[in-house]
């Protein structure tokens, strides 16, 4: 039996590099109705124990952040895809 694969571990540098950037500018698709939009166009509503993003077509749930001293929960189901730019030296 071959291992063709590695421990997710193995992705901590790579995801560390992605997450450093401002996700706001990011592109994405909703999955409720396709629509390509930054997140910074997003519904933002604030009245939740944290931030509830919806598609400013479709309302749908794009994305939610929840935070907690010490950690943070990110949903983002609603989105099929996310497009960003890196900066120049990764």
């Amino acid at each position: 039996m071959s291992q063709d694969h590695l421990d997710g571990n193995t992705a901590g540098g790579a995801l560390r590099d992605i997450f450093a950037v401002d996700l706001t500018a990011a592109t994405g698709q909703c999955s409720g109705c396709a629509r390509t939009l930054a997140l910074a166009e997003a519904l933002l509503y604030t009245r939740a124990p944290g931030l509830v993003a919806r598609c400013p077509g479709c309302e749908e749930v794009v994305f939610r952040l929840v935070r907690a001293p010490g950690r943070a929960w990110l949903d983002m189901r609603g989105m099929t895809c996310v497009q960003f730019e890196l900066p120049a030296d990764s």
